[in-house]
């Protein structure tokens, strides 16, 4: 029985509310600055809702508060652990030494090829990086997959803004964790990162302040047959992800 919890709060407010060296990995899309910077100079995104979409952008994450972001993280992974945080070229910069200054240690940022281009006027993007930080020495489930992982970006009007795909954040899941270990996003968006730990055997915490994302992300992970836990996640927690 593969559980999962879900919150509405601040993303580092929700961090707070849990046991410190409590879950197994991280897997988050934080709503960074430069995303909304370089949206504003696209064509079809100019707006809150556009015409392009059914749903509406997202607030963003400043990376002032990365610092208080980072703490939490590694308070509340376990002594080893693995953090893996998608971000963009700028932000990448950015985040490399608040992590390291909270006491990750940066692996190495893996490539997500997105098999399309982007938006933008010159050299147009096709990829996004992801962080993949280390709190303490955890072993990759498997040493022969390459840190250039290629699946298609997620597209049409009911996609949620940067909507990651289920089989991408699986690898990440599958690498890091084992069966019954907890996987856990603040910023949940569509959920991506909730299907792919439930579907394999994980259980999930998710959060996101964004009430649309808190029941779109319910309904995915119910009828993928996760089971909804009770309130107290702290309480869950203690008595173990497998009950």
């Amino acid at each position: 029985m593969t559980k999962f919890w879900l919150s509405q709060l601040d993303a580092v407010e929700y961090l707070k509310t849990l046991p410190d060296a409590s879950i197994d990995m991280v897997c988050t899309d934080v709503p960074y600055e430069s995303l909304e910077k370089h949206r504003k100079v696209g064509t079809t995104t100019r707006l809150k809702h556009s015409k392009g979409s059914s749903n509406d952008w997202f607030d963003v994450f400043p990376n002032a508060r990365f610092a208080e972001l980072f703490a939490e993280f590694y308070r509340v992974l376990k002594r080893n652990a693995h953090c893996y945080f998608y971000c963009d070229w700028e932000t990448k910069f950015i985040a490399k030494p608040i992590g390291e200054a909270a006491g990750f240690k940066l692996r190495k940022p893996l490539v997500w090829h997105k098999k399309s281009i982007g938006m933008g006027y010159g050299y147009r993007a096709q990829h996004e990086n992801i962080l993949y930080f280390e709190k303490g020495k955890r072993r990759l489930n498997d040493l022969g997959i390459g840190d250039v992982l290629e699946f298609p970006r997620i597209k049409g009007k009911d996609a949620y803004p940067t909507e990651k795909p289920v089989a991408l954040n699986e690898v990440l899941v599958t690498q890091s964790t084992q069966p019954g270990e907890i996987v856990l996003d603040p910023f949940m968006g569509s959920g991506s990162a909730g299907v792919a730990a439930i579907k394999n055997g994980r259980c999930f915490l998710g959060n996101d302040i964004d009430p649309k994302s808190f029941l779109h992300t319910r309904k995915r992970l119910l009828e993928i047959g996760g089971v909804e836990s009770e309130p107290s996640i702290t309480a869950s927690i203690s008595y173990g992800a497998g009950l």
